[in-house]
């Protein structure tokens, strides 16, 4: 009896620990469960997040969207056909006008050159003389001094409303300037052949090309700076025609222009002038003989008496011995034979 309560306490024990196993099981499959179910949780309130996020991410940017596009309707427009003019060293900046009805539109323009934008953080340097103004230009020209690529640009101003910058397309290096043939004047004076040119400033120089005409190859040159009156250029040969061309040449860039056009001026004519001349010499000839024919001829009596016929003196004591009242002393031909 004994044996047979030990064998069902045994049997006991043994289902009390399956119970316990089968308890201890169930336990651990809920909390994975809730450990996953806290995973998923975790994933889909950080998934919801992200969403909500690219959400307002979206209405911010499609806010800030209409903000600039309301802020640029309410912008002047900005100016158009912006281009440099550049002739004979001087540059001016031009643009298209900004059309307001009943207001006046004023500009600014700034530069860049190459300093300011590869050493000096691309800063832009405004154009005092062309803040604010109302014409559609800008002398440029005191801006631009040296042989770099420069941008430029300009912006409209009206009250508090200003446009946005309008800017060059291609840099502008002074060295594309275009130079014109100067203005010439050829003439002579006399034998004397002068040129006279226009005076476009100390940066320019002249290069004045002349020669004989039918001597093509013969060409002499003449480099003048700063000239502001006529040039003697060279004397010409009597009846003889003459040509003169002239370029601009400027140092800072080393350009020249085109050859202005060629003009020819003729030199006194040679016969004319030497009957003159011999007409001249005949009379002055005429008159010196006149005047000093006369001279000529007592010059020559003197000689002939004083060689044929001399004038003898006595001594005064040889006068002595003269009748009283005959004061002249005694004179005597002696003839020579």
């Amino acid at each position: 009896m004994l044996h047979e309560v030990m064998q069902h306490s045994s049997y006991e024990n043994q289902k009390v620990q399956e119970w316990w196993d089968r308890e201890r099981r169930i336990h651990q499959q809920n909390e994975e469960r809730r450990h996953k179910s806290a995973v998923l949780q975790q994933q889909s309130t950080d998934q919801l997040k992200s969403i909500m996020k690219h959400q307002a991410d979206s209405i911010q940017a499609l806010v800030a969207m209409q903000v600039e596009h309301y802020h640029e309707e309410a912008l002047l427009p900005a100016p158009q056909n912006i281009s440099i003019l550049s002739t004979n060293m001087k540059h001016f900046l031009t643009w298209s006008p900004v059309t307001v009805p009943g207001e006046t539109v004023r500009y600014s323009v700034e530069f860049q050159g190459e300093y300011e934008r590869d050493y000096a953080n691309e800063i832009w340097i405004p154009i005092s003389e062309c803040s604010l103004i109302i014409v559609t230009q800008c002398n440029v020209t005191e801006d631009i001094s040296a042989t770099v690529p420069y941008n430029l640009r300009v912006r409209a101003n009206l009250g508090s409303q200003v446009s946005k910058w309008s800017t060059l397309k291609v840099l502008f290096n002074r060295i594309t300037t275009f130079l014109t043939p100067p203005v010439m004047e050829v003439s002579a004076d006399g034998y004397h052949l002068l040129v006279k040119l226009e005076d476009l400033g100390p940066a320019f120089q002249f290069h004045i090309f002349y020669w004989r005409k039918g001597q093509e190859s013969w060409v002499h040159k003449k480099t003048m700076k700063g000239i502001s009156s006529v040039v003697h250029l060279d004397t010409m040969e009597a009846g003889a025609e003459y040509c003169v061309k002239a370029q601009t040449y400027v140092e800072a860039i080393n350009r020249s222009s085109n050859f202005s056009q060629t003009q020819c001026v003729r030199g006194p004519d040679g016969g004319r002038s030497t009957w003159m001349m011999t007409a001249m010499v005949s009379f002055a000839g005429f008159v010196v003989g006149v005047l000093a024919l006369p001279f000529l001829a007592w010059k020559i009596s003197q000689i002939f008496q004083y060689s044929c016929c001399p004038v003898i003196v006595l001594p005064d004591t040889l006068g002595e011995n003269q009748p009283v009242g005959d004061s002249s002393s005694p004179t005597y031909s002696e003839g020579i034979s």
